[in-house]
């Protein structure tokens, strides 16, 4: 079996499409309040060059007070398959605060505009997982276990190449498509209230290919 279609390369790839899937992700944390027991919310996130899912929560939420005593938590993001069937991933690890970047902010804000209303109010704070492990369900019979290293060694473009690949792409966006975010294996962007997402057929590319990746999906919206 060749390496492209080899089950760890379709996991992997299985797991980057559900992660840059839109909508929110369920968070596990160690309740503080009933001790013994998990505590479960959802919140928005959106990823970053690594692929990570990046929260940006208030320290006065009752997850976010569980995550500070005990950083052991886990992220579910699913998505239907159609059928009865479920895509999903769960990713196992620590989720810890981190302080980002002005691009990584910059990120964040293109995927969530309204939460720029949430960092004047001074409680919220961005936390990142580290994954150790994890779980990916590509539909029936297609499951297993990743390694969290395997998603930071990803193909990634760094968070400068993607804003320059942005600022390139605007003399020639075509009318009323906003770029969100371009990664190694895709472009993410909104049309209208609806955000969508486009992958590129070569698979993953560098930032030396990647501009050439990103117009040939620009050419065909």
């Amino acid at each position: 079996m060749g390496i492209a279609n080899s089950p760890m390369v379709s996991r992997l790839k299985t797991l980057i499409d559900l992660l840059h899937a839109s909508g929110d992700i369920a968070l596990a944390t160690h309740s503080t309040a009933v001790v013994g027991f998990p505590y479960v919310t959802e919140v928005a996130y959106a990823t970053d060059e690594h692929h990570r899912p990046v929260l940006l929560i208030s320290r006065l939420a009752e997850h976010t007070q569980n995550l500070l005593t005990d950083s052991r938590a886990s992220l579910l993001v699913a998505r239907s398959l159609g059928e009865g069937e479920i895509a999903r991933t769960s990713l196992v690890g620590n989720v810890v605060e981190i302080e980002p970047s002005p691009m990584l902010v910059a990120r964040y804000l293109r995927f969530h505009p309204e939460a720029e209303h949430f960092l004047q109010l001074g409680d919220f704070r961005f936390f990142r997982i580290d994954p150790l492990r994890i779980r990916v369900v590509g539909g029936f019979a297609q499951a297993g276990w990743l390694d969290g290293k395997q998603l930071i060694d990803a193909p990634h473009i760094t968070l400068e190449n993607e804003a320059h690949l942005i600022e390139s792409a605007q003399v020639s966006l075509p009318g009323g498509i906003e770029l969100l975010g371009v990664d190694a294996y895709g472009v993410d962007y909104r049309t209208g209230d609806t955000r969508k997402r486009a992958v590129f057929k070569v698979g993953p590319v560098l930032a030396d290919a990647a501009h050439a990746a990103l117009h040939r999906v620009l050419d065909h919206l």
